[in-house]
């Protein structure tokens, strides 16, 4: 009897095993290796940068699990979002996110945008929605108009453009990973395995680090 539950114990630990090698995330499937790497600005940290948009459900969808890992990771990983344009009301909601960051009302309200144009119906790619809307969040609507139509802020949709094309990113959400690797939650399979091989791909971009 001892001889059998020994057997037992080690067929159930073979199978641990094994269900956790299949879990690994493997290249070429659930993400890209990128050849040649992009350059990155993050100097000591591994930059991770979002590719999104507003408009999309599955990236409304992602938030609770990017905020999630974020409380998780430690301090030498930096997150950079980086919004489409291309997709319709993409350039409105572009703009809208950096002129969010410029006039330091993006922690808040980052979240709430997504929540409200998918869950309220507010449509917030449309400009006179979008005022309303922050008028009723405590914002100076006429403010922000002006910035958000600011050479400035279309200067920095016209780069997030350039940088889709620089990674070669076709549909979103995406996250690149130190310049080095690409993965999207279509890649991934669903968004919860894409934020598991984002995890995988920093652990990979640090021991590329070490190297060095």
């Amino acid at each position: 009897m001892t001889n059998f539950i020994a057997r037992i114990a080690l067929l159930l630990l073979l199978a641990a095993a094994c269900a956790a090698r299949a879990q690994v995330p493997v290249a070429g499937r659930d993400y890209q290796v990128l050849d040649p790497p992009r350059p990155v600005a993050s100097g000591q940290q591994v930059e991770v940068i979002e590719f999104f948009y507003y408009g999309c459900p599955v990236c409304y969808e992602a938030q609770p699990h990017i905020a999630r890992w974020l409380l998780k990771t430690g301090g030498d990983v930096v997150l950079r979002r980086v919004p489409a344009t291309s997709p319709e009301g993409g350039e409105s909601f572009a703009l809208t996110f950096y002129a969010l960051e410029a006039t330091g009302d993006l922690a808040r309200l980052h979240w709430p945008v997504y929540d409200n144009h998918h869950f309220d119906d507010k449509r917030l790619n449309q400009e006179s929605r979008l005022l309303e809307w922050l008028r009723g969040n405590g914002v100076d609507a006429e403010r922000f108009r002006e910035v958000r139509n600011s050479a400035e802020i279309k200067a920095r949709a016209a780069a997030a453009d350039k940088t889709f094309d620089a990674y070669n990113v076709r549909g979103v959400p995406a996250f690149a990973v130190d310049g080095r690797y690409l993965t999207s939650a279509r890649m991934a399979g669903s968004v919860r395995q894409m934020m598991n091989v984002v995890e995988h791909l920093v652990d990979l971009a640090r021991d590329e680090r070490r190297k060095k």
